[in-house]
């Protein structure tokens, strides 16, 4: 079962919402204009327009079948603890750098925009701890590092725009 902060599901719902309103009245069209063309066993943008028009609406299925079967969870750390949807600084002890990650759900991990998941090594591994704690996250058997909370910063920005794929 995938969990879901309120956050999580106003975004999914947002996306949702403008599938059905906004984006499938243009998979329509785009699909009357392309048919509109003639010959349609040969009419590349024919077979592109349905197979934009079909994947909007497996989207949608995707994204309603997710909200369904999630639970809605809420940072439940105290003030001075890592938790959901923290921004936390950690510092990399063997490549002598300085890291911020924030905390996410794992529908919303992104490495690349610096958003981990709190079910990855390290997103499980901070949730919970302190500033100043040092920690051994083991990625698997034989390789594991090592890594010292430097900051945790609570504020909270709701402009994540990471589910949106439209």
């Amino acid at each position: 079962m995938e969990q879901l902060t309120e956050q999580d599901v106003r975004k999914i719902q947002e996306e949702i919402d403008y599938r059905r309103l906004v984006y499938r009245k243009q998979a329509l069209e785009a699909v009357k204009e392309a048919r509109a063309q003639g010959d349609l066993s040969e009419n590349f943008e024919y077979h592109a327009a349905k197979k934009d028009k079909n994947q909007n609406e497996s989207r949608i299925r995707y994204l309603e079948r997710l909200l369904k079967n999630s639970k809605i969870v809420k940072d439940q750390s105290k003030q001075d603890e890592v938790g959901l949807d923290n921004r936390v600084t950690v510092y990399f002890p063997e490549d002598d750098e300085e890291e911020t990650y924030k905390l996410v759900t794992s529908i919303r991990g992104n490495s690349l925009k610096g958003f981990i998941s709190t079910k990855s090594p390290l997103g499980s591994a901070l949730m919970g701890r302190k500033v100043g704690d040092q920690l051994k996250i083991r990625v698997n058997e034989s390789y594991s590092y090592d890594v010292v909370i430097k900051n945790i910063d609570k504020s909270t920005d709701e402009d994540d725009d990471t589910i949106r794929r439209y």
